[in-house]
């Protein structure tokens, strides 16, 4: 018993470490874009913005793909591009 508790915990340690590995590319990929947009001209960054939308919706996401996930990737890129982080 305690020999699968402590697997457990190993296992629940790596998710863990995973978990924050993720979250730190999450916010260094938010970092570089909102840095790129910045240094867009407004028309360019409208054109950019416009362009990715238009890609979100056309994408189709397979069977396999919840509808809900699918979603909230559309929610997650459209606020990255349109209140980009201060």
């Amino acid at each position: 018993m305690k020999n699968l508790i402590a697997e457990l915990l190993v296992k629940l340690a790596q998710k863990e470490e995973e978990s924050k590995e993720l979250v730190a590319q999450v916010e260094a990929l938010e970092i570089v874009v909102t840095a790129l947009l910045r240094q867009m001209a407004q028309n360019d960054q409208q054109t950019l913005i416009n362009s990715v939308e238009v890609a979100l919706e056309n994408a189709r996401p397979d069977s396999l793909v919840p509808v809900q996930d699918a979603q909230l990737l559309q929610q997650y890129v459209k606020k990255l591009l349109r209140h980009p982080r201060s």
